[in-house]
């Protein structure tokens, strides 16, 4: 089960996700200490292992920088679901095995506190607290094949030893 922390804003910045002044390191959980701070200061306090956030269009838009997917990842973010994603985020996202769910009716559907159990394999979210089901385009298996190891170099070094 995750929980839903949906923010009804498009174009949330990697600068929101991770500001910074705090890219001076690259340890995910020194990151996720300052996760969303400028968005929503008790972000960090309030999210748990497992948890995803829920978001508008062009999420991850602005600078080029893994450290916003690290940050997440640290914090216990399982996923991010929002009706667009800025591409480069997206592909950073898969590089570093972060799963990211594109959904065009995202925070009209989906409100916060809401408990979502997603099958990431057939595209499927169950509403707990709604009662609904919501389908989503799941990624192709040579992504999720990618996520499921770990990132792209985790996957190039798997494939090329088996």
């Amino acid at each position: 089960m995750t929980i839903a922390h949906t923010y009804k804003k498009d174009h949330i910045n990697t600068d929101e996700i991770i500001p910074a002044r705090y890219l001076n390191t690259d340890d995910e959980m020194e990151l996720a200490g300052h996760c969303l701070e400028d968005l929503d200061k008790d972000f960090v306090k309030k999210v748990k292992e497992g948890d995803c956030i829920v978001a508008g269009e062009d999420f991850g838009c602005g600078s080029s920088r893994e450290h916003a997917v690290w940050a997440l990842r640290g914090a216990g973010v399982k996923t991010v679901i929002a009706k667009t994603f800025a591409r480069i985020f997206y592909r950073n996202a898969i590089n570093n095995g972060f799963y990211l769910i594109e959904m065009p009716e995202t925070t009209e559907k989906i409100n916060d506190g809401d408990e979502l159990e997603i099958d990431f394999k057939t595209g499927l979210i169950k509403d707990k607290t709604s009662g609904v089901d919501i389908s989503f385009n799941p990624l192709p298996d040579f992504a999720l094949e990618i996520i499921n190891d770990g990132g792209l170099l985790e996957h190039i070094t798997k494939t090329t030893v088996d």
